[in-house]
């Protein structure tokens, strides 16, 4: 097994149908439907938008901290068997505030899997991009107490009509909480929401990116700085940011001396944790063992965990 880091993995995607319904009954809510192959059966998207549906109408389930302590658990042990040996995994505490968990309860629950988890790992708190930038600094403000708990800030959730420089402040005060930062840029908005989210928001990790290609300006600029791209190829095709795997730009970007990682983004959701992702490039695009390990490695290179000799 590849030794390798997940950069690009949202708790709240790993929501296998299996553990919806055992949090449900455990909660004592009522779901459509207990049948966890026709709770899968929805797992098929035509965009973005319509996989957030889903996501949102799931993630009722989480409520107490065990539910999230199982959430990341369950995770972490998946993640390990398949070669992770550090992961930094987003979370959206504003889809839980909306819901009336408090952040005590998603720090409190996520906080503890990672302490027993045995194995490297650390929480990256997201701003829902669609709620808009003042939400975003208000519940970055209310996190600070938990500072010790997480250690950067990255933007998620449907990337059109809400540029990263909408963003600006909530970032310069992350930056000045010494947190680390990264985007999502240049899945569903082009490669002028990348260069906003270098500029803007000064990130130091593109989450996607695979739209920078079409820029070869940013392309040389990406190489030269080392901006590492966490790329999730099986994600891509489950949303139809590109028609097949056989058509991602994944070697392209390889090809450009591009810092390239993979990652599985919502596995639970789009057919593959991190190895997955590995194997399908092998299967779909001939990737050979000497280009899946100089993705590995890059992912280590590009953890905020990585220390240069």
């Amino acid at each position: 097994m590849r030794p390798k880091a997940e950069l690009h993995l949202h708790i709240e995607g790993t929501l296998e149908p299996e553990l919806v319904v055992e949090l449900a009954r455990r909660n004592r809510i009522d779901l459509p439907t207990f049948d966890v192959e026709a709770i899968r059966a929805r797992y098929s998207f035509a965009n973005l938008q319509s996989f957030l549906d889903v996501y949102y109408e799931n993630m009722a389930v989480l409520r107490t901290e065990e539910d999230f302590y199982d959430l990341a658990t369950a995770y972490l042990r998946r993640a390990a068997a398949q070669g992770v040996r550090h992961a930094e995994i987003f979370f959206d505490p504003q889809a839980h505030l909306s819901r009336g968990v408090p952040l005590e309860v998603v720090f409190g629950g996520l906080s503890a899997a990672l302490k027993d988890g045995g194995m490297s790992a650390a929480l990256i708190l997201c701003f829902l991009r669609d709620r808009g930038p003042e939400e975003a600094e208000e519940v970055l403000r209310a996190a600070l107490p938990y500072r010790e708990r997480f250690i950067g800030v990255g933007l998620d959730s449907a990337e059109v009509g809400y540029p990263p420089s909408l963003f600006r402040r909530v970032f310069d005060i992350a930056a000045a909480e010494g947190l680390r930062r990264v985007a999502h840029a240049g899945e569903e908005g082009g490669p002028d929401y990348v260069w906003e989210a270098l500029d803007i928001l000064r990130v130091e990790r593109v989450d996607h990116g695979i739209r920078a290609m079409e820029d070869p300006q940013l392309v040389a600029r990406l190489r030269a700085e080392r901006i590492p791209l966490t790329v999730c190829p099986l994600s891509n095709v489950r949303l139809r940011a590109v028609p097949s795997l056989r058509d991602h730009i994944l070697p392209a970007m390889l090809d450009e001396g591009l810092v390239v990682t993979v990652n599985s983004d919502d596995p639970a959701y789009f057919g593959g944790y991190v190895d997955d992702n590995y194997e399908a490039l092998r299967r779909e695009l001939g990737m050979t063992d000497d280009q899946l390990d100089r993705i590995a490695r890059h992912s280590f290179e590009a953890s905020f965990a990585y220390e240069p000799a």
